[in-house]
Formats: C-alpha cells, structure tokens, sequence
C-alpha cells in the first residue's frame, strides 16, 4: 500500500514539474536566435554548402561541380564517401548528366563509383522498404536484377580507384546486404574497407546494419561489432556512437522513461559526448551524431546539454532520428523547445 502511495506521489510530481516547464514563445525563440519549423532544412544535417551547390549544379545538368569536388577531396575518405553519395542519390533521379560525365572523362573513378553508388539505390527502390514477406515477385527479380548489375559496376569502380580509396568497397555494403552475402563475403569486403580507412565511420554504420538479428547477424554478432569499434577506435572518430546506433534501433521505439534514465544509456551518451568533443569540425558526419545525443539527451531530461547540441546544428534537420518522422521539422522543433524549456526552468529562468 506505501509503495502504491509513493509511485502516485512521485508520479504527481513529474506530471505537476513538466506542466510548469512553460515552453518558450515563438518570440522568445526568434530573439535568442533558434529558427522555426518552416525554417529547418530536411535535406541535410549540416549548412554543407559545397553539397547544396553541387547538387544544384547537377539538378541543372552540369556534372563538373561534382567531378571538381571528389577530385579535391584527396584522402578524406569520409567526406569522399559523403560526396559519392550525394551525387549518387541524384543520379538515381536522374542520370542523363552521368552519362555525360562518363562520355567527358570515360576513366573517372568518381563517375565509375557513382554510377555503381547509383544502382544500388535505384535497386533498394525497385524493392520497396517493406518486409521480404511484402515485396511482389516483381520486385524481388527487379531488384536482384539491377543488384547484379551494379555488381559488375563496382567491379570497374574499384579497377579505376587509387589503391588507397576505400569508397567503392564502402558503397558496396548495401549492395552485399541485399545480395544476402555470407558472414564470410562480408567479412572479406570489410577486411578490404579497414586496411584503407579503419575507422569509417559511415562504413561502420552500414555495417552494423547487416549484423542486425534483422537482416543477416543477430544481437550479438551485432552488439560485438558496435563495441569492439567503440572500444579500440582513437577518441574522434565517432565509433562510440555505433552503440547507440544498436540501442535507437531496437529500444527506443518502445522504451519506457526510466530506460532512458539507465546507467548503461548514460554511459554511453557521456563516452560519445567525449568523442563528439574531440572529432574535427568538418567530420561530414559529425552533426548527425550531434543531432542523435541532442534527441537522446532530450529523453533523458539533460536539458543544458541537450540545448548545446541543438544549437550546433539548428535550421539542419535532415538526419536521424527525425528522418525517421514525417513531420521532420515539426519533431525536432518539439523536442528543441522542450529541451530549452527544462534548461531554462532548472536554471530558474522563466
């Protein structure tokens, strides 16, 4: 009977303290400079303008801004992977300046990865986003059919790439994913990304997609690749937020409040805070780790160091979790002004 009265009691309270957290005012917002939802770019995570103009270059059908950039790129493999992909979402619309691109400079590595990047693409969209057990018969063949080809891609894309450049063994990740590749395929594609780049984090990211119980891993094929990452990577390279990676997308969909509030989640927040701290500004991944502690911070009533991440990356929104959203822009502005609003009532500021 004490212990009903005291969960009622305490479960009063955290409603009668979240009623009097008063969400700040549109003008409130504006005057301390956040920006509003019709604001907040969907497509990117980050003010990348380099990607803004290319992508607009290639929307006009002037493929040179995007050959430039990934010649420029030099060794940032990440930021060429980033670029690769880029492009390569705009060639699955439309691929006409592609094949302008390929007639101009018949050997360019870029445009031979894109291309292959490209395929895939088209291929996961041929499938569908459905379960197996949803896609027709149609889709299975188109799908498997347009994967074949961009295997044969990436085979001329990793003759033409410079020994180093692991981007054609990076974007190859989907392809093998939906390939259904073995442990063993997979472990050899992953062997030849590692001895040019290793720690990528986009390829671990992709990675860890495949060892889900899911797709062809399990929890602990899974779980085992996101911590050894985590754990032998130099702080700076964003390993340590592959672990929450795992917990996002299998927990958080149905995760009581006091998951959140966990020893083991808050471990791993505060590590990847530390790494976040010490990976180089430019990293093209880095505001989309910002973007999934400032959600994660939020949840766990952090609110002060939610509110630090949320201005990092505020008037971008176009990464996880609120891609996941429809109503992007609409999500992560309520739980920006929910994180600035427990910020300012716990530092007594109406």
């Amino acid at each position: 009977m004490l212990l009903s009265i005291i969960v009622i009691a305490v479960s009063a309270f955290l409603w009668f303290r979240r009623k009097r957290r008063a969400t700040p005012s549109a003008a409130q917002l504006a005057a301390e400079g956040w920006l509003p939802q019709e604001r907040q770019n969907t497509d990117r995570s980050f003010a990348d303008h380099e990607a803004i103009a290319l992508v607009a270059a290639l929307e006009r059908g002037d493929w040179q801004p995007a050959a430039r950039a990934l010649d420029a790129v030099g060794t940032d493999w990440d930021r060429r992977s980033a670029l690769v992909g880029i492009t390569a979402q705009e060639a699955a619309k439309d691929d006409a300046w592609l094949r302008a691109w390929e007639a101009a400079r018949p050997d360019d590595p870029g445009a031979a990865v894109v291309k292959a990047a490209a395929k895939v693409i088209v291929a996961w969209e041929v499938r569908g986003s459905g379960w197996a057990k949803d896609t027709t018969a149609e889709q299975a063949m188109g799908f498997l059919r347009v994967l074949q080809e961009a295997r044969e891609d990436f085979a001329r894309a990793v003759s033409l790439a410079a020994p180093g450049d692991p981007t054609p063994f990076v974007s190859q990740i989907a392809l093998r994913k939906g390939l259904s590749a073995s442990h063993e395929e997979m472990r050899e594609l992953w062997a030849e990304i590692t001895a040019r780049a290793p720690y990528h984090y986009e390829a671990h990211s992709n990675a860890l997609s495949y060892w889900y119980p899911r797709w062809l891993g399990s929890e602990e094929l899974a779980l085992e690749f996101a911590w050894t990452a985590a754990r032998t990577a130099p702080p700076g390279n964003l390993m340590t937020l592959l672990p929450l990676q795992y917990w996002y997308d299998h927990l958080d969909d149905d995760a009581p409040d006091v998951a959140y509030r966990s020893v083991d989640l808050t471990t791993m927040i505060d590590t990847a805070l530390i790494d976040v701290a010490a990976c180089r500004p430019d990293h093209p991944r880095l505001a989309g780790a910002r973007h999934m502690l400032a959600y994660l911070l939020t949840k766990q009533e952090r609110h002060a160091e939610a509110v630090e991440q949320y201005r990092l990356v505020d008037g971008w929104v176009g990464a996880r979790p609120w891609s996941d959203y429809t109503k992007s822009a609409e999500f992560f502005c309520h739980c920006r002004n929910l994180a600035i609003a427990g910020a300012r009532t716990a530092s007594g500021r109406r």
